[in-house]
């Protein structure tokens, strides 16, 4: 099972589970006619609808291979759960193994390996979902499979309590034993001072030690009900034949809770920056974050989220941008540097900035360098010739992604569990197109200020004595 937070910016990241961002492609030759050609390219003719029974189904067809990618999203993720309960989504995500009315503990997974598929699942702030990728000829099985725990699950004691240690175990894995992820989880905390978004998706250790089988139940009843979730059927399929197979499963799942619109506490105006500094044995290499609280796709205006995506990519998306430039291979006082937006989310989200001290620097030379380039992009502005370039390597990235079918899958799952549509996901390079280096210019200045950031460091552990 994998955790992650939401960066899902409609078409322009590539998503996996576990999920890791497309790569950041360095060539430049790639020419504005060319990019625009791929704007207007035909790719697959995705399809959705609704099961009377309220689950939108979305079917991509790739015929290339006899594969197919099945998917079942859940609009609900950590940021949904109950003051007190952290961690219980990402908890249930676990317990959806455990078994239904008609299958046994772990006869799920046996049977996925069974037929020689894979499988896995993952848990976000403002999702969850199940995945398999299997062959076309064991998709009704599947189907079947997914729409039982949707409506069938049997949980007792002795099958959760230990299962809650195999969360504990996971949260000492990826955040105790790692410094990294600690400062990571002290900075969002401080970053979001009301909302949600700043309890980590796996729980705090002692509220998860908590957690049983009322709370799960509870949560699983409240947004596990088919009004609540979004099919995804990418691959090797007609779209006929998965229209009759989903109201032959998943149509038959009762319509059993209506979760209705998301409300959750809203972020307060920033007013003052904010520091962590954290030493520990554990780290080697020092290294510097920055996060500002900005509008998501979801919360920004017209425009505003596109331009935070030229920006990040422009400023520090891999060796030709900005902030690599300065740091590492002019001014020779950064071994890493850059910067990205996290576009996906429900409601606001983070623009981070990042840096790791040269061997005779420190971190406050690298925090003074990229001040120092922020405030030349705000003093300055970016160019044209800059801003076209990024709007080029953009959309090439997505058009890349397009060749992959999982990656597809997880796009438009990913969007339209956030409220997307899927006009929204395919109007994206276009979107992308129209912005100008005003608009970039525009979200950097009204943004871009400290009283809206958290600076980290993170550090070996001094000597005493």
């Amino acid at each position: 099972m994998t955790l992650r937070r939401s960066r899902t910016a409609l078409f322009s990241l590539a998503l996996v589970a576990g999920f890791s961002v497309a790569p950041h492609y360095q060539s430049d030759h790639w020419s504005t006619a060319t990019a625009q050609a791929a704007e207007e390219k035909i790719g697959p003719k995705v399809t959705s609808f609704f099961l009377a029974n309220g689950m939108q189904v979305v079917v991509i067809p790739d015929h290339r291979a006899p594969v197919v990618t099945h998917m079942v999203w859940y609009r609900a993720g950590s940021a949904d759960e109950p003051p007190g309960k952290s961690g219980i989504a990402h908890y249930l995500e676990h317990l959806m193994f455990k078994g239904t009315k008609t299958t046994a503990n772990g006869e799920f997974s046996s049977r996925v390996a069974a037929i020689g598929g894979q499988e896995n699942a993952f848990t976000s702030t403002d999702y969850t979902g199940y995945f398999q990728r299997i062959t076309p000829d064991v998709l009704a099985e599947m189907m079947a499979l997914e729409a039982d725990r949707m409506e069938n699950l049997v949980l007792t004691d002795e099958l959760i309590i230990p299962e809650r240690d195999v969360v504990q175990e996971e949260r000492n894995a990826r955040t105790e034993n790692n410094p990294g992820s600690l400062l990571r989880e002290a900075m969002v905390a401080a970053l979001y001072q009301n909302h949600p978004y700043g309890i980590p998706i796996i729980g705090w250790q002692h509220e998860v030690n908590s957690l049983n089988k009322d709370d799960a139940i509870a949560f699983y009843d409240k947004f596990y009900t088919p009004n609540n979730a979004i099919l995804v059927v990418a691959g090797d399929v007609e779209l006929d034949v998965v229209k009759d197979l989903a109201e032959k499963t998943y149509g038959k799942v009762a319509r059993r809770a209506e979760p209705g619109k998301r409300m959750r506490p809203s972020e307060p105006p920033p007013r003052a920056a904010r520091r962590v500094e954290m030493e520990d044995a554990r780290v080697r290499t020092p290294s510097f974050q920055r996060l500002y609280l900005v509008p998501s796709y979801n919360t920004a205006e017209d425009g505003e989220a596109e331009a935070f995506e030229i920006l990040g990519e422009l400023l520090g998306g891999g060796s030709t941008s900005r902030l690599y430039k300065s740091l590492v291979i002019d001014q020779k006082i950064a071994t890493s540097g850059g910067s990205w937006y996290q576009g996906g989310s429900l409601d606001d989200t983070i623009f981070g900035f990042y840096g790791a001290p040269g061997q005779d620097t420190t971190l406050a030379d690298v925090e003074a360098a990229i001040d120092k380039e922020i405030a030349k992009l705000l003093a300055s502005g970016v160019t044209e010739k800059e801003v076209e370039r990024t709007k080029n390597r953009l959309i090439k990235q997505a058009v890349f992604s397009q060749d992959s079918q999982s990656t597809l899958a997880r796009i438009y799952g990913g969007s339209l569990s956030l409220g997307a549509t899927i006009e929204d996901i395919e109007s994206w390079p276009k979107r992308i197109r129209a912005v100008t280096p005003e608009a970039v210019n525009a979200v950097a200045r009204k943004y871009l200020k400290k009283k809206r950031s958290v600076t980290g460091y993170l550090s070996p552990e001094k000597k005493q004595g």
